[in-house]
């Protein structure tokens, strides 16, 4: 299991510093498209980046891993609910979904491996 949950980590953090870096403009076009302001924006790329980095972390020290799950699980869980307020086609929705499974999976492993 802890094989499992280290690769899920690492898939999840190199998607969230892809997507915020290499493809931050894109973030900026969907922040201005569904009317976000520019703070808002800024906020979930810390936070996000901030979340990535305690799943990095978590594969030494699993709490880390817990906190790091949870955090963009509920980010991502914000995003789709984002994506329907926008009334979205689902193909948009496909990557935070993603995610947000991803990092509850890698939660509820880390938490079981935490508590036995």
């Amino acid at each position: 299991m802890q094989n499992l949950t280290i690769a899920l980590q690492a898939l999840v953090v190199a998607s969230v510093f892809f997507v915020w870096t290499v493809r931050y403009q894109n973030i900026v076009q969907e922040f201005k498209h569904y009317g976000l302001p520019e703070w808002l924006r800024d906020m979930v790329g810390i936070l996000k980046i901030a979340f990535a980095l305690l799943l990095l972390i978590g594969i030494e020290r699993q709490p880390f891993a817990l906190a790091g799950g949870l955090g963009i699980a509920a980010l991502m869980a914000c995003a789709f609910v984002t994506h329907l307020r926008v009334k979205n086609p689902m193909f948009k929705m496909l990557p935070c979904l993603t995610l947000l499974v991803l990092s509850l999976i890698i939660a509820a492993i880390n938490y079981r491996l935490l508590n036995g």
